[in-house]
């Protein structure tokens, strides 16, 4: 699933990915992007590198819907700087036929896979999400990704497109409660828990995978598809289903991206179509029931 902030995986100390810099300093991320095959994006806050990897050749539909890849299909690898190395985490969208190929090779070099899954029902043809983790020399992760990735068939990095969002954006943050983001035709929300995740001990910041994600694809007469995951601890996972699902909201998955998390972490994507206003509403209602971060 798409996650502008969106989501991921388990951490490995690996010694093929030994020999790693010792600071954030040491490193030539121009290069690293050069590697991977993507622009160098702007760090984030926490200076992590969050590279973009959509699925557009895809052509996904769910419902009559023709899925944007901001909404649903937008595969992303982070990488966070750190002492003695990278903590790189990831979801990769892939085709059924690629997963495969593109597992051997990642194994292969030494980045883990710790969940292969499905983000939405009813999807023609059905993408499938990898996510992946590792830590080690940026550089090697970068090639080792590059090798996977090119078993696939995601497409070069293009420009990003510029259109116009179809819906009251200015509405939507104030039921939500945040400010979201335009993004490819879609309008995006990333929410931090307010307690602090980790992940093999190590703290799991928003940009690589720990926000609740809601998604927003404008389909017309103030209507939108809506999909994303919330990141919900145990005790939080019925009173979520059950609020969702109440206003019509499809729980179309339920399960775990990492593997040695703490606390233990379910992630629950959801989908529909209707009233966008409604929609944000049911939603917000759900995000209640869980520790988001507030300004």
């Amino acid at each position: 699933m798409t996650r502008p902030a969106h989501r991921i995986t388990i951490l490995l100390a690996v010694g093929a990915l030994a020999a790693s810099p010792a600071s954030a300093a040491d490193t030539d991320w121009p290069q690293v992007a050069s590697t991977l095959g993507r622009p160098l994006p702007a760090p984030s806050p926490d200076g992590i590198y969050r590279f973009s990897l959509p699925r557009p050749d895809l052509e996904v539909v769910v419902d009559g819907v023709a899925i944007k890849p901001a909404l649903a299909l937008g595969g992303w690898l982070a990488f966070m700087p750190m002492s003695g190395g990278t903590m790189m985490m990831g979801d990769l969208v892939l085709a059924q036929d690629e997963i495969g190929p593109v597992m051997k090779r990642l194994l292969d070099g030494g980045v883990a896979i710790s969940a292969i899954h499905n983000h939405l029902l009813r999807a023609e043809p059905a993408p499938i999400y990898m996510h992946v983790s590792a830590f080690g020399n940026p550089q090697r992760l970068a090639s080792t990704l590059h090798d996977a990735l090119k078993l696939s068939r995601l497409p070069p990095a293009g420009p990003p497109a510029a259109e116009r969002i179809a819906l009251d954006t200015e509405a939507l943050d104030a039921i939500i409660g945040a400010k979201g983001t335009a993004n490819d035709g879609v309008y995006q929300y990333a929410l931090a828990r307010a307690e602090p995740l980790k992940d093999a001990g190590m703290v799991v910041p928003p940009a690589l995978g720990s926000a609740h994600v809601v998604n927003f694809q404008p389909t017309g007469d103030g209507r939108a598809a809506v999909t994303g995951d919330f990141v919900l601890l145990a005790d939080e996972v019925n009173l979520v289903q059950r609020d969702l699902v109440s206003k019509g909201i499809e729980i179309t998955a339920l399960h775990s991206h990492m593997i040695k998390e703490e606390p233990r972490l379910f992630f629950m994507h959801f989908w529909a179509n209707a009233d966008a206003a409604t929609l944000a509403r049911s939603i917000r209602q759900a995000l209640d029931r869980t520790k988001v971060k507030r300004d």
